[in-house]
């Protein structure tokens, strides 16, 4: 009877194991390269980008997860439970390859370009995961992760709860009557502010928020004078926490370009959490809210009403 029982378990669990490989065996995913990759197996993976984490831990896929990158700041455990493979735009080969993974999923962007050609030749299935920063984009972000993983009908559930907070943003959004104009400033070098333009995840999230980028005569990051900044007329600048590197509202104020604006007049300055504010993972939405109700004081009452749907929704089985 024992014998039995046991040939029965084994044979149950092989069974399993050949069924999720033969599904495995099945996935392409068409990526960010606008190739097609093929994933046979996604038991060893390596996250490279913050929001591809948050994603994962959302689907319920850690146990799958074998390295992250230091962007992978949500859930704190990804840090503190999985090997570090070192910050996105400098990740070593050898450090992800070391770890002997079966799937690699980083977000567009990482690099340097030197190592993800190296990872593109190993014999290691990579998806680079489109970054896109719009509603559209974080909906397919999450899509494509669940696929690549193999658990189309997870990210379904986690897409849909997403797209309701998202839903819930913009009845909030449609209240604002004059939009603010908000600057977001990198960092100051030399006394010159690195601000974001166009087609940037501070570009959109002012959006999403409801305020007008003040910058709008370029794309990206771009390092501007004092002269360009007065001409911008911002009226709040937004900032994300760095630790000893954040950048303090003093410095702001005392700064000779924003100190002609009403930026140091009406004193205004708001820092947040980075992979929040930025991230375009799962919570973004409830980030634009928190934004929102700090750029509006008055609608911190309707804002109070956002509830996310991700508290609710059960996606990781």
């Amino acid at each position: 009877m024992t014998f039995c029982r046991t040939f029965a378990h084994v044979l149950l669990v092989g069974t399993i194991a050949l069924a999720s490989a033969a599904h495995a065996a099945g996935i392409t995913v068409h990526d960010a390269r606008n190739r097609d990759v093929a994933v046979t197996d996604f038991a060893r993976t390596v996250s490279i980008g913050g929001a591809i984490t948050e994603i994962l831990y959302a689907l319920g896929l850690e146990s799958r997860l074998v390295g992250v990158d230091t962007t992978s700041l949500y859930p704190p455990a990804a840090l503190r439970d999985k090997p570090n493979v070192g910050y996105m735009r400098q990740i070593s080969a050898e450090g992800v390859l070391g770890l002997n993974p079966t799937l690699i999923l980083a977000i567009q962007g990482s690099g340097p370009r030197e190592t993800m050609d190296i990872l593109e030749t190993a014999k290691v299935p990579l998806v680079l995961v489109p970054e896109t920063f719009s509603e559209e984009g974080l909906i397919e972000k999450i899509k494509l992760v669940g696929h690549a993983m193999g658990v189309d009908a997870r990210a379904e559930c986690l897409s849909a709860a997403v797209g309701a907070d998202l839903a819930q943003l913009r009845a909030l959004r449609a209240k604002v009557t004059k939009p603010v104009r908000v600057m977001f400033v990198m960092s100051l070098q030399n006394g010159r502010a690195m601000v974001a333009g166009h087609k940037t995840a501070a570009d959109e999230i002012i959006q999403l928020a409801g305020a007008t980028n003040a910058v709008n005569d370029y794309d990206g990051y771009k390092i501007i004078g004092d002269e360009a900044i007065v001409a911008a007329r911002p009226e709040v600048v937004l900032s994300i926490e760095r630790g000893k590197e954040s950048l303090q509202a003093d410095a702001i104020y005392a700064h000779p370009g924003f100190a002609l604006t009403p930026v140091a007049a009406n004193k205004s300055f708001i820092t947040m959490d980075g992979l929040y504010l930025l991230g375009f993972g799962p919570r973004t939405a409830a980030a634009a809210r928190d934004l929102s109700v700090k750029l509006y004081p008055a609608l911190a009452d309707q804002g109070g009403a956002f509830t996310s749907a991700l508290s609710a929704a059960n996606c990781r089985q």
